[in-house]
């Protein structure tokens, strides 16, 4: 039997390898999805793969998924990493939903000088994130981290790292070539506002950074994480 539905779980997988559904996964699984005992779905774990199971027990406050068959072998994205400025909810979200989808290992919000919120909930991100994972084939949930100010950031930037960096006052040049930007890399979107004079002259100053453009218009910081994730992944990552 096809599996209709992907699960996140956090418990080791195997032939035979019983796994206990959480109450919230119940609840999705029976009463949401109408699903019941001898109905299959898809595990993952973000380290052993995919697996067809079976359901076996199925409760209002709880379940069990039996493993029979490995359906994909664990595959883990290219070791990128997005730093954004979070913006207004909807559109926060729809950023790590595609990173997600677009193939990142970790997620960092970033508090720019000109960044408009000044907290998240990473708790409700990383759900975010794993929800994105489950609907999109991943086998891989990346790290949603705690938001961290940008300075503080770049001061201990890992000197191996490359830092993409898509300067909104770059459009129209021709910067935008990312060929030979290999893992392990980055990239920064800024905020609806921009980066400030102080932020830009300290990022082109480091010798891990590239300036990129993002063609001939300014995009939204939304749009600009899609592009340039998407702009990478063609040229250096698990799309060639």
């Amino acid at each position: 039997m096809t599996a209709k539905v992907r699960l996140f779980v956090e418990h080791p997988l195997g032939a035979g390898q019983p796994v206990p559904l959480t109450r919230e996964q119940a609840h999705y699984l029976f009463s949401v999805m109408r699903l019941g005992a001898g109905d299959a779905v898809a595990l993952f774990n973000g380290a052993d793969g995919e697996w067809h199971a079976e359901i076996s027990e199925a409760g209002k406050r709880g379940g069990m998924a039996l493993c029979d068959t490995q359906t994909r072998a664990q595959t883990m994205p290219p070791d990128l990493w997005l730093l954004f400025a979070p913006i207004k909810k909807a559109r926060t979200d729809f950023i790590v939903e595609k990173a997600v989808e677009l193939g990142v290992s970790r997620i960092l919000p970033v508090q720019t000088q000109f960044t408009n919120s000044e907290r998240i909930r990473q708790d409700r991100l990383q759900a975010h994130a794993l929800e994105a994972a489950e609907q999109c084939g991943a086998c891989f949930v990346p790290e949603v981290a705690e938001l961290v100010r940008l300075d503080r950031l770049l001061a201990e930037w890992p000197g191996e790292r490359g830092l993409l960096f898509c300067d909104e006052a770059e459009a129209g040049s021709r910067s935008s070539a990312l060929a030979g930007v290999l893992a392990p890399a980055a990239i920064l979107v800024g905020p609806e506002g921009g980066f400030s004079d102080a932020e830009r002259t300290r990022l082109r100053a480091m010798a891990q950074t590239r300036v990129i453009a993002l063609g001939p218009r300014i995009l939204r910081a939304d749009t600009a994480a899609v592009a340039a994730l998407a702009l990478w992944q063609a040229e250096n990552g698990d799309w060639t």
